[in-house]
């Protein structure tokens, strides 16, 4: 059964989301959004949602912790509140989130909309140990368009197979890039990778996950 992590500080909320979706998830949650990220990692969810409003930690400081780390970026996030739609719904969505329900919730959206997420190809679940490590490399492919392209860029993080970086192009998940590592006296090929999933997507601030599906030479871990 699918697993999803509740974060809301409201006991009557939360005990009414977890009756709801019991039957089609297996439901952890906690009223302390200081306790959201290590049960992110013990448990290991297979979606996440999280209460806008809350005490100590808002819904979109801990969109922002489930994004900085590599163990939970890629988990779908769902923004819940009782709050118009309108005033959040854009920054929360740039944040990461998935989508945005308001309270009382339509839980028949809100299941079909966690299924989907579920089920999606792009949702891959980290398998390598990622760290923090700035980068320059040069990425070579074509953009969703059909144009060709040559963009210099930098890493957020880097794993032994695959990286995350700035990423201005639009691309296709499944996109083939080739990347070259530079330094200041060389240009490296090391091989071609494989977009794997976008985080704020149509964003200045665009990051795409890659995974190496080929490579040449010796890569930075």
């Amino acid at each position: 059964m699918p697993r999803i992590l509740v974060v809301e500080d409201d006991e009557s909320m939360r005990g009414l989301i977890r009756q709801r979706l019991s039957d089609s998830f297996e439901v952890t949650d906690t009223g302390d959004a200081t306790e959201a990220l290590g049960l992110a990692l013990a448990s290991k969810p297979d979606c996440i949602l999280v209460d806008l409003m809350m005490p100590r930690f808002s819904g979109l400081e801990l969109c922002q912790t489930f994004a900085s780390v590599s163990n939970t970026q890629t988990i779908p996030i769902f923004v819940i509140t009782g709050q118009s739609a309108d005033e959040h719904r854009e920054f929360c969505l740039n944040l990461g989130a998935r989508d945005f329900f308001e309270k009382p919730l339509d839980f028949e959206k809100l299941k079909s909309s966690i299924e989907k997420a579920i089920n999606s190809p792009h949702n891959e679940r980290r398998r390598d140990h990622r760290i923090r490590l700035k980068v320059i490399l040069k990425l070579v492919g074509t953009s969703t368009s059909g144009k060709r392209f040559d963009l210099l860029t930098s890493t957020e993080d880097v794993s032994a197979n695959g990286f995350l970086c700035k990423c201005s192009v639009d691309l296709e998940p499944g996109a083939i890039v080739e990347v070259f590592l530079l330094s200041r006296s060389s240009e490296v090929l090391v091989g071609r990778a494989s977009m794997r999933h976008t985080q704020w997507p149509g964003t200045a601030w665009q990051n795409c996950g890659f995974g190496f599906i080929e490579k040449n030479a010796s890569w930075v871990l």
